[in-house]
């Protein structure tokens, strides 16, 4: 089950060494799991959790797996990208295949660094994007809006008129400059707007990116153009996270035993990159499940709301198709009593059938007959 978010903005924001830190990182981090170069600007990134660690100090595996998040460094946009500018083209497509974008904006000044609009100015650097990206969708709405219109001659009149009907509302809210995320929806819209897969109906969260000595008064609430931003994010109910991306790439490169020095240096007890990471999991509703034995921890990405069935099945097809029953155990039970079996003997053992609604933290053992 693959999860990607893509890492989007203006040109020299810090998009790349952004991702070329999330790079380095996990290559000094996660020898279980280096991260994986897919393609030139495709990564696999682990996600940081402490219950993983927590349960390997208890259950002593001989590997340990965490869950992972895709991240897709997507060429810089420029104003006139829905009609072609720059790599325009590239960067609308590369869009359409990720779940949530990480969208980051320039909150440092440098003389050294040009800034494509030729002044920092964080709302701004929003609205450039979200203009091009609403006017391609617009495009986009009215082509299936004429379309279902047509058809409505016809006899696909009682299916198309539903997708008429919402292009129409769909129209007026991105001529109105409003993104397809904050358009209410019902549950039968929201089907046919994923048909559509517009580019302002995917999550979006903001990264901060400021200098490495501006760290501290941007976490603080005191840096203007991060407060400039978050004014912006208030507004979409968007997360804000703030980083330093240069300082980021230098933590990146310390052997492992340098780091907290270093982060306590700049008033942090870990890596930002950890908390881009964990936004982009809660930004699209996912939670972690657990397997746990001598042979491995497993950290297990599923969709909130998730039955255990659905769990089992992303382990293997076999084990949702023949699914019996789920043994499970709270994360914190195993680690406070130390074994399987004493939670079992403790009554923290729980046999759950098909309507179990999975948490994030189970640690699950799946019974099935195929």
């Amino acid at each position: 089950m693959g999860f990607a978010c893509g890492i989007v903005g203006l040109p020299n924001v810090g998009k790349s060494t952004l991702f070329n830190a999330l790079s380095a990182t996990q290559q000094a981090e996660a020898a279980n799991y280096p991260f994986c170069t897919i393609e030139p600007n495709v990564g696999v990134v682990g996600v940081a959790d402490p219950r993983v660690d927590a349960l390997v100090k208890v259950v002593k595996p001989k590997k340990t797996v965490p869950t992972t998040m895709e991240f897709v460094d997507i060429a810089g946009l420029v104003r006139g990208a829905s009609k072609g500018e720059g790599l325009g083209n590239q960067f609308l497509a590369n869009i359409r295949e990720v779940n949530a974008i990480a969208h980051v904006v320039r909150c440092f000044e440098d003389e050294n660094i040009v800034h494509v609009e030729g002044r920092i100015d964080p709302a701004n650097d929003i609205a450039t994007i979200d203009t091009e990206l609403g006017l391609k969708d617009l495009e986009s709405v009215d082509k299936r809006m004429q379309r279902a219109q047509k058809a409505m001659k016809g006899p696909e009149a009682k299916t198309e008129k539903p997708m008429f009907e919402l292009c129409s509302k769909l129209f007026k809210a991105l001529n109105d400059g409003i993104p397809v995320r904050a358009v209410p929806q019902t549950d039968e819209e929201r089907i046919l707007v994923r048909e559509l897969q517009l580019l302002t109906s995917k999550k979006v969260m903001f990264v901060a990116n400021v200098s490495e000595k501006n760290l501290a008064a941007a976490q603080a609430g005191k840096d203007p153009y991060v407060e400039a931003l978050r004014k912006v994010a208030e507004k979409e109910g968007a997360p804000v996270v703030v980083i330093s991306a240069a300082a980021e790439a230098e933590i990146s490169t310390l052997p492992k035993e340098e780091q907290p020095e270093f982060l306590a240096s700049l008033g942090m007890d870990e890596p930002g990159l950890n908390k881009v990471v964990r936004t982009g999991y809660d930004l699209l509703g996912l939670i972690t499940f657990f397997t746990a034995g001598e042979t491995e921890v497993r950290a297990w990405t599923i969709i909130k709301g998730t039955k255990a069935p659905g769990a089992a099945g992303t382990i293997h097809t076999d084990f949702e198709r023949g699914f019996i029953k789920a043994e499970i155990i709270w994360w914190e039970d195993l680690v406070k009593l130390g074994s399987e079996a004493a939670c079992r003997a403790a009554a923290k053992l729980h046999v759950e059938g098909k309507e179990y609604v999975m948490r994030d933290g189970d640690v699950a053992h799946f019974r099935f007959n195929v």
